[in-house]
């Protein structure tokens, strides 16, 4: 999938105070720090007559109750060519009767939409669900925070689940640490503090927390309660500040007033965490149960705090299983108690805060921007397309290995010039704008490899040169990787690439040092995998585990007294395994929870490295899961890869849709590896049958390849195929026809096969 380079979020913005603003602002933030390539901006929602002094990351503005001012917005976005646009909904932010007005922008938009829902109401009014389900129509992803959203929006709104993404509030990645320093940092030393933060309103339910201050203080004298927030805008606009009087009133008749403080301010990010991280315990004794997210249940939750809330629906999700405790609403009395518990048991309220720091991992802002990157990766794969009535895949003649295709380069070359492999191509002339990556040179690299075998017709030296140069230049000595995506003007677009582009590089390298037709690249391609290698032993992709142990498989061979080599292999195979045997269940035999891309790496790279080392049970374990793999993306008949759509699904059957090259390819060399290791012909079959989905024998009974050219469209949609052909289609493409070339030149069976037998099963 082509990752978004520009994105729009449409939303309130700091320095507007409301939680809607603080959100939009830090999710803009993750997004633009997760890639430098990336440009994100906001189209901030101004309320009323308001101004604010909005940073330059706000590139328009648009007054809320000003329908013209929505659609020159909307005029703006498509001519600024955004690839995706993400709008903060919330109904108190936007114009006309239930925040209708933001319907005027989203039908005008031609770019895709992905929309989160701050608020998921369970009966709405039917002007709500009017205004809901067009948003819901006009976006190709909803994203919720809470299960409870999806739900709701399955159930009342008759929303399709594979619409629905759950992506967690964001939180700061800040270090687990003691609370006293910053009591002492903030004049609350020799106090047990209880905090409550956020906008103040009558909903917030403060004034039940100050009621169970008493009996907190029967046990815990030195306790206060420490209310951190302005006062609502729109309820100081409205009543002025009648609320906060009435609050403090209250604690005057209970006699507290030394034992609760309220701080007047609306803080920044640095001084908030500051204050959290005081705290000994969070309290939100919030009087509703129909909230969907709470901002500041997940930051005090991240920070690793105990927290005692009423049971809205974020707190009840996020809080079970004793990370939390929950208490009735409005009952004082119980929030007293559980409270004075924690705060007398200081065993128990550490293990609390270790259970709630190591639990809310996943939710650092980094890892919520990945998710959200990924889902507007989906949105643009095809999300409103339809899919049509398909021919029967039945009227395609099957292939046998000793048919395939002849090795038409033409195309490839065309995709080429002096600096590597272009990237992307419109229809089939290559598209400098998006200038070139490690990923596709390396594969480019492997073509050059796979072309030295027997019967084949070796590329030109130059342009094997040429990406053997790209490679090197990738590498980048300060950070001990390799670089990915480089513009056209060949300027490199990151410092580092991923840990996948760094695997798949090292395979390349380790190929050409076993492959390539120059003694002098040989040598080369081992000496720089050596000192890349390194890096792999720390990785965490189970992707990039694979590409290494692929490209460890060929460099072992040629560098077999290499020991730290042999040790990482070891160490990666290990990884490989373990995965599979803490995810593996009867139904689901499998490395991760859910299927992405380039899965049939994973099996092929444990049953290569078994046959190399000699070692039964990752043979057996590659076969036993490819096997699976292949019944999964088989069971129509034809060959089905799993498509991009269900990426992120978990232990789900694949999804049809969008199919891609990358996967037929890499089924076909796992088959050819399975067929060496166990020499069973059924391997053989399948690889050639999965062959058949590049000329036709698919979904669509469309042909991706043009064989007088060996070009390859970038994939299937549900309706149609993608007429672009791209780098890394036109080298899966012809690597595949390797594959099938070397199947059709071989024997009924290997010459030496290292069957499981062989082997000592």
């Amino acid at each position: 999938m082509t990752p978004p380079r520009r994105i729009a979020l449409i939303g309130n913005s700091l320095p507007r105070r409301c939680g809607i603003a603080t959100f939009t602002t830090d999710l803009l933030r993750a997004i633009s720090n997760s890639g430098p390539s990336l440009q994100a901006c906001v189209v901030a929602m101004t309320d009323r007559d308001q101004t604010y002094d909005y940073p330059a990351s706000v590139v328009l503005q648009i007054r809320d109750d000003n329908l013209q001012e929505y659609a020159r917005a909307a005029a703006s976005l498509n001519a600024g060519r955004f690839d995706v646009v993400c709008l903060q909904h919330e109904f108190g932010i936007f114009g006309g009767d239930a925040g209708a007005h933001i319907l005027e922008l989203l039908t005008r938009l031609t770019m895709p939409v992905v929309t989160t829902l701050h608020t998921v109401l369970a009966s709405p009014s039917a002007i709500q669900r009017t205004v809901t389900e067009r948003i819901v129509e006009a976006s190709a992803k909803v994203v919720v925070m809470a299960d409870k959203g999806r739900e709701l929006l399955h159930c009342v709104y008759r929303v399709p689940h594979e619409k629905i993404e759950v992506i967690a509030h964001g939180i700061p990645d800040f270090p687990f640490v003691a609370p006293d320093p910053a009591k002492a940092r903030l004049g609350f030393s020799g106090r047990s503090v209880i905090l409550t933060f956020g906008l103040l309103s009558p909903s917030k339910g403060i004034e039940v927390m100050i009621d169970a201050m008493p009996s907190i203080l029967k046990r815990r004298p030195d306790a206060v309660y420490v209310v951190l927030g302005a006062t609502h805008p729109n309820l100081v606009r409205d009543q002025g500040e009648a609320y906060r009087e009435s609050l403090t009133a209250r604690v005057r008749e209970l006699g507290v007033e030394d034992h609760v403080v309220f701080l007047n301010q609306f803080v920044d990010q640095a001084t908030l965490l500051e204050f959290i991280s005081m705290c000994d315990v969070y309290v939100t004794p919030y009087l509703n149960e129909a909230q969907m997210t709470s901002g500041t249940l997940a930051y005090s939750f991240g920070l690793g705090k105990p927290v005692v809330s009423t049971p809205y629906w974020h707190a009840r999700e996020l809080l079970a299983d004793g990370r939390g405790i929950l208490v009735s609403f409005g009952d004082a009395a119980g929030i007293g108690h559980e409270i004075a518990e924690l705060l007398t048991d200081a065993p128990r309220r550490q293990a609390m805060r270790k259970r709630a720091y190591a639990t809310s991992r996943s939710m650092t802002w980094e890892r919520t921007a990945e998710r959200y990157i990924t889902t507007f990766e989906h949105a643009r794969q095809g999300h409103r397309l339809k899919v049509i009535a398909r021919a029967a895949p039945e009227a395609i003649a099957p292939l046998s290995p000793a048919g395939a295709p002849h090795m038409r380069l033409e195309h490839f070359l065309s995709m080429c010039d002096d600096t590597g492999l272009f990237q992307h191509a419109v229809h089939s002339v290559p598209d400098r704008a998006h200038g070139y990556c490690v990923d596709d040179n390396a594969r480019a690299l492997l073509l050059a490899c796979a072309l030295n075998e027997p019967g084949e017709q070796p590329l030109p030296e130059i342009l094997t040169g040429c990406f053997a140069a790209f490679v090197q230049h990738a590498w980048n000595p300060d950070t001990r990787r390799f670089r990915n995506f480089m513009g056209f003007n060949r300027t490199w677009l990151e410092d580092r690439g991923s840990e996948d582009s760094h695997g798949r590089t090292l395979w390349a390298l380790g190929g050409c040092a076993r492959k390539d037709a120059s003694a002098s690249r040989r040598r080369w391609a081992a000496t720089l995998f050596a000192e890349a290698l390194p890096a792999a032993a720390a990785f965490r992709s189970p992707r990039a585990w694979a590409f290494t142990l692929l490209g460890l498989d060929a460099y072992c061979a040629t560098a077999p007294d290499d020991l730290h080599a042999r040790e990482i292999r070891n160490l990666l195979a290990g990884k490989l395994m373990s995965s599979l045997l803490s995810v593996e269940t009867p139904d689901w035999v499998w490395f991760e929870e859910g299927l992405a891309y380039d899965n049939a790496r994973l099996p092929q790279a444990l049953v290569a490295t078994g046959m190399a080392t000699q070692t039964p049970s990752y043979v057996e374990a590659g076969l036993r899961s490819l096997r699976w793999l292949t019944t999964q993306q088989g069971a129509t008949g034809h060959f089905r890869p799993v498509g991009t759509a269900g990426f992120g699904d978990r232990r789900k059957p694949p999804r049809a849709f969008d199919q891609q090259p990358l996967e037929a390819t890499a089924t076909i060399a796992a088959c050819l590896t399975a067929w060496r290791a166990d020499g069973d012909a059924e391997w053989k079959m399948l690889a050639t049958k999965v062959f058949c989905w590049f000329l036709g024998s698919n979904d669509l009974s469309i042909a991706l390849v043009d064989s007088e050219t060996g070009s390859c469209r970038d994939g299937l949609h549900p309706d149609r195929a993608n007429e672009n052909c791209g780098g890394e289609s036109v080298v899966s493409y012809l690597l595949a026809v390797a594959d099938i070339r070397q199947l059709g030149r071989a024997d009924v069976n290997p010459k030496n096969p290292v069957s499981l037998r062989a082997v000592g099963t």
